[in-house]
């Protein structure tokens, strides 16, 4: 465990740690990033396409739905501001 996790279960960080002093604290903080990256797991090349393809099929929906928003909204401005009124001569 990191200084910070061992002193207490809420995250808090160590009371040592706000009496050290700033290079003290900027080495603690290189400790925990590097404790951190550590904990990552690359993706299988598997589930790298998979989340790929889900990225892409998402952003087609919604490409489609704000093109589809587009052309009711640019009708809909079109139709109320078209000059077919009753009062046009």
């Amino acid at each position: 465990m990191t200084e910070t996790a061992a002193s207490s279960s809420k995250g808090r960080p160590a009371k040592n740690a706000a009496k050290a002093g700033f290079f003290a604290r900027i080495a603690l903080f290189i400790r925990q990033v590097i404790g951190e990256l550590k904990k990552v797991v690359a993706p299988t090349r598997k589930e790298l396409i998979n989340y790929t393809l889900v990225v892409l099929v998402f952003v087609v929906i919604m490409m489609v739905i704000v093109t589809l928003l587009d052309l009711a909204f640019g009708s809909a401005v079109s139709w109320v501001f078209s000059g077919t009124g009753a009062t046009d001569n």
